[in-house]
């Protein structure tokens, strides 16, 4: 649509499609694409689907796309992550050169930390420090208030803190600052490009690049992410 509509009004949409997302699903598709594959742990709740692991409702969400490509996202019920008590291939993560966090409870966690690269998104900052494991790095927002990160939230600290400014680049703690990557093409939507990048960097973590070299490489994901329209570039 062309705007978000303001408190009254009545807006009509151009154009509507429905499509699994949210940041897991986003960042598994990033990384099946960079790496070939990519093992996807979540929860399923009750939907149009065979396959349930909660019996609450599978959590949805409404996101506006106005013209200049922002999106604007409304969220629906609870959000559903994987349990450790989940029967889930938890072992397999000992074999995993790189892991993204985005959600899960502490076990869940706990488990990942078997994988050689574990990142993780400030997002869930009681989950990491409930689960006290050595973090990578964490993903956090210079200025979105539910993903900040300030030092010592998490203990043991991470090897790396990583703050997106969106258009204006980042920092990173030990280190200093990025810039951000040009746009390979016009910008499409806005949705997923933060969880593209923290996928990139995770993937570029693994392959031992330093921090300067994983960042540069994770700020093109997110330029990438821009140029594609949805969650997985429908």
């Amino acid at each position: 649509m062309e705007r978000v509509p303001a408190q009254g009004e009545i807006a009509h949409a151009s154009e509507t499609w429905e499509e699994p997302g949210g940041g897991g699903a986003v960042a598994a598709v990033q990384l099946a694409r960079l790496a070939g594959a990519c093992t996807f742990f979540t929860a399923l709740g009750e939907e149009r689907v065979e396959t349930t692991f909660r019996p609450e409702p599978q959590r949805r969400a409404f996101t506006f796309l106005d013209d200049e490509a922002e999106r604007t996202i409304t969220l629906l019920g609870p959000k559903l992550h994987p349990h450790a008590a989940d029967p889930l291939p938890w072992r397999e993560l000992a074999e995993i050169d790189a892991v993204y966090f985005c959600a899960g409870d502490a076990g869940a966690l706990r488990a990942a930390r078997q994988a050689r690269v574990v990142v993780a998104t400030a997002r869930e900052l009681p989950t990491l420090r409930d689960a006290a494991v050595e973090l990578d790095a964490v993903v956090a927002s210079a200025d979105d208030p539910e993903e900040l990160y300030r030092a010592h939230d998490v203990e043991p600290s991470p090897r790396l803190v990583v703050r997106t400014k969106g258009a204006g680049g980042g920092s990173y703690e030990p280190g200093g600052s990025w810039e951000t990557a040009p746009v390979p093409g016009p910008v499409r939507d806005a949705y997923g490009a933060g969880d593209s990048f923290a996928a990139g960097l995770a993937f570029a973590l693994s392959l031992g690049r330093p921090p300067a070299e994983a960042l540069a490489f994770a700020a093109r994901c997110g330029a990438e992410a821009l140029t594609r329209r949805g969650a997985h570039g429908a």
